[in-house]
């Protein structure tokens, strides 16, 4: 434990407020029990790579992390600027590094920081590598020691080495996606880069020819300006539907601060939901594309992926939330996609991890293959699976409060939700309740903020709404 909280890492990465918690001592004491955790395993020599966000000082942690992983005599390919986090991941494979660290709180609030860590394969971490890095926090807390070395002195060791992923990124994304024919499909794009890491990508893979896009909060600012926080989901993109309408673009697409989840306008400026989304693009790769493969969901996704299974006679996998459950079953199954609710998405082929540009991508082929807008190919969608409407409400509470949320959701088995019966009550990850007509409602913890989330899914929106109510009753808040 340092400070006033034991570093436990969540559902990706562990994460903290700036100075209070997320300090340049946490990040060495991180770093110490990565660098011990790479020799352990046997995968010191292969070096790690490190990358950061536009988030306050993002690239002063990033030397820190640095100095520590070179001061253990683990050579470091350091991101000469910032950098997506998936591309990073795709940095790992490309230098057929042990692993990957990426400073970044992916889309918290303005005051978090955090610290990602990436296995070899360019994943997120699974369970037993974050149980044996948090074991190693504890250890060098207790009685271990940290190396350090400053940057100069590890160049002239050759233990450091500047490097910029996105040219080789870029040469993956085009083996994935005709960008050729993106380039002339005609399209007027608008883009939000939420004054993220991905600032600029779309605009270099897709600039030069008819199809035009529109950039907005292309810069950095840590402070992230009109947003309650960088991530990509209708509350915060009331100026990228304004851009949509104004600018009459055929979609908007919106990516988080460090560019592994995206959000989808329409082109009327409507925000189409994560689970539609995710629904659309498994479409895309099955249909479209003809390929076929297992679908791997998180417990907070949506029922329609498993209509597309049998449509579509391919294997749907459930696991808790996290990419961390979701890449294992992935690398193990060979599956096709692997999505979670946040708005992160993962391809067979690339990395077994969330990545908004290819996903942006993606979405723009269907959109260029079919002829369709993204509300017509939503109701294309609705035509094999029937109507799904999905919401969510995240409820702060005090710390102190939630042993007795955890107590009121245990205690409750309703026999009826909204007048229908309930089939099925799952401990997954949080609570489930799943009703007689397939709805459902889901209420569990975030595994990276003090936020309780509440989940619905229906056949209408008001029915998705009235779920949500049923559900703060059941938690009490």
């Amino acid at each position: 434990m340092t400070g006033n909280k034991p570093i436990k890492f969540g559902t990706d990465g562990w994460r903290g407020i700036i100075a209070e918690d997320f300090t340049f001592d946490n990040v060495r004491l991180c770093s110490q029990a990565v660098a011990k955790y790479l020799k352990d395993s046997g995968l010191a020599q292969k070096g790690l790579v490190i990358g950061y966000d536009t988030r306050f000082a993002s690239e002063y942690f990033a030397i820190a992390a640095a100095e520590v992983i070179c001061g253990n005599g683990i050579k470091v390919y350091l991101c000469d600027e910032t950098t997506p986090t998936p591309v990073v991941s795709y940095g790992v494979i490309a230098k057929e590094a042990g692993g990957g660290i990426v400073i970044t709180a992916s889309h918290n609030p303005a005051q978090w920081n955090g610290l990602k860590y990436k296995s070899s394969d360019g994943a997120s971490a699974p369970t037993e590598v974050i149980a044996e890095l948090e074991k190693n926090i504890t250890a060098i807390t207790e009685k271990g020691k940290i190396s350090r070395i400053l940057l100069p002195e590890a160049r002239k060791r050759g233990l450091l080495e500047g490097i910029d992923p996105a040219p080789i990124y870029m040469e993956q994304i085009k083996k994935l996606v005709d960008l050729d024919v993106l380039r002339k499909a005609g399209l007027k794009i608008a883009v939000d880069s939420m004054y993220g890491a991905g600032i600029g990508y779309f605009k270099m893979l897709l600039g030069g020819d008819t199809t035009s896009v529109i950039e907005i909060n292309g810069e950095r600012n840590p402070a992230f300006p009109g947003m309650k926080q960088p991530e990509p989901v209708a509350i915060n993109l009331d100026g990228l539907s304004e851009k949509v309408r104004e600018e009459k673009t055929d979609v908007g697409i919106a990516t988080d601060g460090d560019s592994d989840r995206i959000g989808i306008m329409d082109e009327n400026g409507s925000f189409l939901t994560q689970l539609q989304v995710f629904a659309l693009i498994a479409l895309y790769l099955l249909e479209v594309r003809g390929e076929r493969g297992a679908i791997v969901k998180t417990i907070t996704r949506t029922n329609m992926l498993y209509r597309l299974g049998e449509i579509f006679d391919v294997p749907v996998y459930e696991t808790p939330v996290g990419f961390k459950y979701i890449a294992p079953i992935m690398l193990e199954r060979d599956a096709l996609v692997g999505g979670e609710e946040s708005g992160g998405y993962g391809y067979r082929g690339h990395v077994p991890e969330r990545d908004a540009i290819l996903s942006g991508l993606y979405f723009l082929d269907f959109m260029t293959k079919t002829g369709k807008t993204p509300s017509q190919l939503l109701d294309y969608l609705y035509s094999k699976v029937g109507p799904h409407h999905y919401s969510r409400v995240d409820v702060e509470f005090a710390e102190e409060q939630k042993g007795q949320i955890i107590s009121r959701v245990q205690d409750s088995s309703p026999k009826m939700l909204g007048g229908v019966k309930v089939v099925e009550k799952s401990t997954l990850d949080g609570f489930r309740f799943t009703l007689k007509d397939s709805s459902w409602l889901l209420i569990r913890f975030s595994g990276t903020e003090p936020l309780l989330r509440i989940y619905s899914e229906s056949d209408s929106k008001q029915r998705a709404g009235e779920l949500l109510e049923l559900g703060k009753d059941i938690a009490g808040v």
